[in-house]
Protein backbone atom coordinates (compact mmCIF):
# COMPACT_ATOMS: atom_id res chain seq x y z
CA UNK A 1 0.00 0.00 0.00
CA UNK A 2 2.77 2.44 0.91
CA UNK A 3 4.81 1.64 -2.20
CA UNK A 4 1.73 2.05 -4.41
CA UNK A 5 0.90 5.40 -2.82
CA UNK A 6 4.45 6.62 -3.45
CA UNK A 7 4.26 5.48 -7.05
CA UNK A 8 0.97 7.32 -7.47
CA UNK A 9 2.69 10.61 -6.60
CA UNK A 10 6.02 10.06 -8.32
CA UNK A 11 4.53 8.88 -11.64
CA UNK A 12 1.75 11.44 -11.94
CA UNK A 13 1.98 13.98 -14.75
CA UNK A 14 1.25 16.63 -12.14
CA UNK A 15 0.31 16.93 -8.47
CA UNK A 16 -1.38 19.75 -6.58
CA UNK A 17 -2.28 19.46 -2.90
CA UNK A 18 -2.71 21.54 0.22
CA UNK A 19 -1.58 20.71 3.74
CA UNK A 20 -2.73 21.31 7.29
CA UNK A 21 -0.20 20.63 10.03
CA UNK A 22 -0.06 20.31 13.79
CA UNK A 23 3.23 19.73 15.62
CA UNK A 24 3.87 19.25 19.33
CA UNK A 25 7.40 19.88 20.59
CA UNK A 26 8.00 20.10 24.34
CA UNK A 27 5.30 22.34 25.78
CA UNK A 28 4.63 24.09 22.47
CA UNK A 29 1.98 23.27 19.87
CA UNK A 30 2.49 24.69 16.40
CA UNK A 31 -0.14 24.79 13.68
CA UNK A 32 0.21 25.72 10.07
CA UNK A 33 -0.52 25.15 6.43
CA UNK A 34 1.27 24.64 3.16
CA UNK A 35 1.02 23.47 -0.42
CA UNK A 36 2.79 21.10 -2.76
CA UNK A 37 3.01 21.34 -6.55
CA UNK A 38 4.72 18.95 -8.95
CA UNK A 39 4.87 18.63 -12.72
CA UNK A 40 6.63 16.38 -15.20
CA UNK A 41 8.39 13.05 -14.91
CA UNK A 42 11.98 11.90 -14.75
CA UNK A 43 14.53 14.56 -15.65
CA UNK A 44 11.71 16.95 -16.51
CA UNK A 45 10.11 16.77 -13.05
CA UNK A 46 9.75 20.02 -11.09
CA UNK A 47 8.32 20.62 -7.61
CA UNK A 48 7.55 23.32 -5.07
CA UNK A 49 6.84 22.67 -1.38
CA UNK A 50 5.86 25.47 1.01
CA UNK A 51 5.12 25.19 4.72
CA UNK A 52 4.58 27.65 7.56
CA UNK A 53 4.11 26.72 11.23
CA UNK A 54 3.34 29.19 14.01
CA UNK A 55 2.85 29.22 17.76
CA UNK A 56 2.22 32.11 20.15
CA UNK A 57 5.70 33.59 19.85
CA UNK A 58 7.46 32.11 16.83
CA UNK A 59 7.04 31.03 13.24
CA UNK A 60 8.85 28.44 11.13
CA UNK A 61 8.87 28.81 7.35
CA UNK A 62 10.19 26.50 4.66
CA UNK A 63 10.28 26.66 0.87
CA UNK A 64 11.76 23.91 -1.32
CA UNK A 65 11.88 24.28 -5.10
CA UNK A 66 13.29 21.84 -7.65
CA UNK A 67 13.59 23.67 -10.98
CA UNK A 68 15.22 20.85 -12.97
CA UNK A 69 18.79 22.10 -12.53
CA UNK A 70 18.96 22.91 -8.83
CA UNK A 71 17.00 22.25 -5.67
CA UNK A 72 16.66 25.36 -3.51
CA UNK A 73 16.05 24.97 0.25
CA UNK A 74 15.05 28.11 2.14
CA UNK A 75 14.47 28.00 5.92
CA UNK A 76 13.46 30.63 8.45
CA UNK A 77 13.31 29.23 12.00
CA UNK A 78 11.99 31.62 14.63
CA UNK A 79 14.19 34.67 15.18
CA UNK A 80 17.30 33.02 13.71
CA UNK A 81 18.67 34.28 10.39
CA UNK A 82 17.19 32.57 7.36
CA UNK A 83 19.28 30.01 5.47
CA UNK A 84 19.45 29.22 1.76
CA UNK A 85 20.93 25.94 0.52
CA UNK A 86 21.33 24.63 -3.01
CA UNK A 87 21.74 21.12 -4.47
CA UNK A 88 22.96 20.45 -8.02
CA UNK A 89 20.41 17.96 -9.38
CA UNK A 90 22.69 16.81 -12.21
CA UNK A 91 25.31 15.64 -9.71
CA UNK A 92 22.66 13.78 -7.71
CA UNK A 93 21.54 12.08 -10.91
CA UNK A 94 25.12 11.19 -11.75
CA UNK A 95 25.68 9.66 -8.31
CA UNK A 96 22.54 7.55 -8.67
CA UNK A 97 23.87 6.24 -11.97
CA UNK A 98 27.17 5.31 -10.24
CA UNK A 99 25.23 3.48 -7.52
CA UNK A 100 23.33 1.46 -10.13
CA UNK A 101 19.89 2.95 -9.48
CA UNK A 102 17.11 1.51 -11.61
CA UNK A 103 16.16 5.03 -12.70
CA UNK A 104 18.87 7.67 -12.06
CA UNK A 105 16.38 10.35 -13.10
CA UNK A 106 14.33 9.62 -9.97
CA UNK A 107 16.07 12.23 -7.81
CA UNK A 108 13.16 13.64 -5.79
CA UNK A 109 13.67 11.39 -2.71
CA UNK A 110 17.13 12.97 -2.24
CA UNK A 111 16.12 16.58 -2.82
CA UNK A 112 12.96 17.77 -1.06
CA UNK A 113 9.22 18.08 -1.27
CA UNK A 114 6.56 15.49 -0.50
CA UNK A 115 8.36 12.68 -2.25
CA UNK A 116 11.36 13.04 0.04
CA UNK A 117 9.18 13.01 3.17
CA UNK A 118 7.25 9.93 2.09
CA UNK A 119 10.20 8.01 0.66
CA UNK A 120 12.26 8.48 3.82
CA UNK A 121 9.34 7.43 5.99
CA UNK A 122 9.29 4.17 4.01
CA UNK A 123 13.10 3.90 4.10
CA UNK A 124 13.31 4.18 7.89
CA UNK A 125 10.09 2.48 8.97
CA UNK A 126 8.83 -1.08 8.46
CA UNK A 127 5.10 -0.98 7.68
CA UNK A 128 3.48 -4.22 8.82
CA UNK A 129 -0.21 -3.57 9.56
CA UNK A 130 -3.10 -2.02 7.66
CA UNK A 131 -6.55 -1.40 9.08
CA UNK A 132 -9.65 0.15 7.57
CA UNK A 133 -10.47 3.65 8.80
CA UNK A 134 -11.73 7.08 7.77
CA UNK A 135 -10.22 10.52 7.35
CA UNK A 136 -12.84 13.28 7.21
CA UNK A 137 -15.45 10.75 6.09
CA UNK A 138 -13.33 9.19 3.36
CA UNK A 139 -12.42 5.47 3.56
CA UNK A 140 -8.69 4.90 4.01
CA UNK A 141 -6.16 2.24 4.85
CA UNK A 142 -4.32 3.23 8.05
CA UNK A 143 -0.86 1.71 7.63
CA UNK A 144 1.39 1.57 10.70
CA UNK A 145 5.16 1.16 10.79
CA UNK A 146 7.93 0.95 13.36
CA UNK A 147 11.67 1.42 12.97
CA UNK A 148 13.68 -0.84 10.71
CA UNK A 149 15.64 -3.28 12.93
CA UNK A 150 19.01 -1.95 14.05
CA UNK A 151 18.51 1.55 12.62
CA UNK A 152 17.85 3.54 15.80
CA UNK A 153 21.31 2.93 17.39
CA UNK A 154 22.87 4.14 14.13
CA UNK A 155 20.84 7.35 14.07
CA UNK A 156 21.15 7.82 17.85
CA UNK A 157 24.47 6.32 19.01
CA UNK A 158 23.68 7.27 22.61
CA UNK A 159 21.04 4.51 22.58
CA UNK A 160 23.49 1.74 21.67
CA UNK A 161 23.54 0.42 25.27
CA UNK A 162 19.74 0.52 25.53
CA UNK A 163 19.48 -1.50 22.32
CA UNK A 164 21.34 -4.38 24.02
CA UNK A 165 18.84 -4.67 26.89
CA UNK A 166 16.39 -7.60 26.79
CA UNK A 167 13.51 -5.19 26.18
CA UNK A 168 15.55 -3.12 23.71
CA UNK A 169 14.95 0.57 23.07
CA UNK A 170 11.67 1.88 24.48
CA UNK A 171 9.67 4.90 23.28
CA UNK A 172 10.53 6.85 26.45
CA UNK A 173 14.24 6.45 25.61
CA UNK A 174 13.95 8.61 22.49
CA UNK A 175 14.65 12.38 22.56
CA UNK A 176 11.65 14.68 22.68
CA UNK A 177 10.28 15.16 19.17
CA UNK A 178 11.83 11.93 17.81
CA UNK A 179 9.11 9.59 16.41
CA UNK A 180 8.52 6.06 17.65
CA UNK A 181 5.81 5.02 15.17
CA UNK A 182 4.67 6.32 11.77
CA UNK A 183 1.12 6.10 10.43
CA UNK A 184 0.03 6.74 6.85
CA UNK A 185 -3.63 7.06 5.90
CA UNK A 186 -4.09 6.22 2.23
CA UNK A 187 -7.31 6.36 0.22
CA UNK A 188 -8.78 2.89 -0.20
CA UNK A 189 -10.02 3.66 -3.70
CA UNK A 190 -7.27 5.85 -5.18
CA UNK A 191 -4.22 5.10 -2.97
CA UNK A 192 -3.61 8.83 -2.54
CA UNK A 193 -2.18 9.87 0.83
CA UNK A 194 -4.63 11.69 3.12
CA UNK A 195 -2.69 11.90 6.40
CA UNK A 196 0.82 11.40 7.77
CA UNK A 197 1.38 11.01 11.52
CA UNK A 198 4.44 10.57 13.70
CA UNK A 199 3.79 9.20 17.20
CA UNK A 200 5.99 9.46 20.29
CA UNK A 201 5.90 10.27 24.00
CA UNK A 202 6.13 14.07 24.21
CA UNK A 203 7.68 16.06 27.05
CA UNK A 204 10.99 16.97 28.62
CA UNK A 205 13.25 14.00 29.36
CA UNK A 206 13.26 11.87 31.45
CA UNK A 207 9.63 11.01 30.77
CA UNK A 208 7.29 8.32 32.11
CA UNK A 209 6.36 5.32 30.01
CA UNK A 210 2.98 6.10 28.44
CA UNK A 211 1.37 5.10 25.13
CA UNK A 212 2.85 7.06 22.19
CA UNK A 213 0.59 9.79 20.83
CA UNK A 214 0.67 11.91 17.66
CA UNK A 215 3.33 14.63 17.83
CA UNK A 216 3.10 15.49 14.12
CA UNK A 217 -0.09 15.34 12.04
CA UNK A 218 -0.13 16.46 8.40
CA UNK A 219 -3.43 16.34 6.51
CA UNK A 220 -3.42 16.48 2.71
CA UNK A 221 -6.51 17.82 0.98
CA UNK A 222 -7.69 19.36 -2.29
CA UNK A 223 -5.41 16.89 -4.05
CA UNK A 224 -5.53 16.95 -7.86
CA UNK A 225 -3.49 14.57 -9.99
CA UNK A 226 -2.73 15.16 -13.68
CA UNK A 227 -4.38 18.58 -13.70
CA UNK A 228 -3.01 21.95 -14.90
CA UNK A 229 -0.18 23.49 -12.85
CA UNK A 230 1.27 26.99 -13.22
CA UNK A 231 4.84 26.48 -14.51
CA UNK A 232 5.99 29.75 -12.92
CA UNK A 233 5.69 28.09 -9.49
CA UNK A 234 8.91 26.20 -10.22
CA UNK A 235 10.98 29.31 -10.79
CA UNK A 236 12.92 30.27 -7.66
CA UNK A 237 13.95 33.88 -7.20
CA UNK A 238 17.16 33.73 -5.16
CA UNK A 239 16.63 35.25 -1.72
CA UNK A 240 18.93 37.84 -0.18
CA UNK A 241 20.41 35.34 2.30
CA UNK A 242 23.90 33.97 1.74
CA UNK A 243 23.83 30.89 -0.48
CA UNK A 244 25.45 27.66 0.71
CA UNK A 245 25.90 24.86 -1.81
CA UNK A 246 25.45 21.49 -0.04
CA UNK A 247 25.74 19.27 -3.12
CA UNK A 248 29.01 17.69 -2.00
CA UNK A 249 27.55 16.61 1.34
CA UNK A 250 24.39 15.24 -0.27
CA UNK A 251 26.29 13.25 -2.89
CA UNK A 252 28.76 11.79 -0.38
CA UNK A 253 26.00 10.56 1.95
CA UNK A 254 23.68 9.14 -0.73
CA UNK A 255 22.66 5.50 -0.89
CA UNK A 256 19.99 3.62 -2.78
CA UNK A 257 16.43 3.60 -1.51
CA UNK A 258 14.59 0.37 -0.76
CA UNK A 259 13.17 -1.09 -3.99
Amino acid sequence: IVASSLAKISRAESVSMRLRQRVRLGDRVLVGAGRYLQAGRGEDQRFRFESRLTCDTESFEMTEVGDGLYCWLHRRIGPDPATLHRIDIRRVRGRLAELGAADPADTAPFLGGMQKILWWARQWFRFTTATAGEVEGEPVWVVTGDWQPGLLPILLPELAAAAKRPEGIRPEDLPDGFPWVTRLSVGRGDLVIRRLEFLAIPGLRPVAATPPEPIVVIDFYETVLDGPVDATAFYYQTASEELVDITEHVVKTMGLMRP
